[in-house]
């Protein structure tokens, strides 16, 4: 089996993403300078725009790169669990600690994105919602699945609990880092669990 040899070119831009992201995913896309791009990487204005055209595309390419250790953080806990029950109850457990070191630096790309790029950029907003639409699609799917195992009743509709999921989840997520308070993240994912049992 070959293994994929990557030019310097992509160790580069790879660089550039893997050192900016915490950062972008903390102050936002309006909030990161180029500076801190270039204070972040220690490379030149001219380097950094010889490997992306501008600096919405490192903001896009970041994002992506944020989602996807989002994504294998939920998969690798939920491939321990067993029952679909187990794994949706893995999203409050998640998120308890979304501040924490195993979530990517600055807590969910997702809301700090979708928040943000609303008006200001369209397409930072897009792969947003991509995102979202994919989340809510992934808890849809796990809780029919538990519904065909019995584990949920067979009156639990799976669109409306999976909005449900995401707003608490965000809007949890959006209050704590807003006041600083993580009474407010233990509060609301306990009683996220305890309605995700009543399923």
């Amino acid at each position: 089996m070959k293994t994929k040899v990557i030019n310097k070119s992509e160790r580069t831009r790879q660089f550039i993403i893997e050192k900016t992201a915490p950062i972008f995913n903390t102050k936002g896309y309006a909030g990161t300078s180029l500076s801190d791009i270039t204070a972040a990487t220690g490379l030149t204005k001219g380097s950094v725009y010889g490997n992306f055209k501008n600096k919405d595309e490192v903001a896009v390419s970041v994002f992506k790169f944020n989602l996807n250790k989002l994504l294998l953080l939920i998969g690798n806990e939920q491939s321990q669990k067993k029952t679909f029950k187990e794994k949706l109850l893995c999203f409050p457990e998640l998120y308890l600690n979304f501040l924490g070191e195993k979530f990517p630096v600055g807590g969910c790309p997702i809301m700090n994105t979708a928040i943000e790029a609303d008006d200001t950029h369209p397409q930072l907003k897009e792969i947003a919602k991509k995102a979202i639409l994919s989340w809510n699609e992934n808890l849809i799917y796990l809780i029919n699945k538990g519904k065909e195992q019995n584990e949920f009743k067979a009156t639990t509709i799976a669109d409306e609990k999976a909005l449900m999921i995401i707003a608490l989840i965000e809007g949890t997520v959006m209050l704590t880092k807003l006041t600083g308070n993580t009474n407010h993240l233990k509060t609301l994912m306990d009683s996220l669990k305890l309605q995700i049992e009543e399923f």
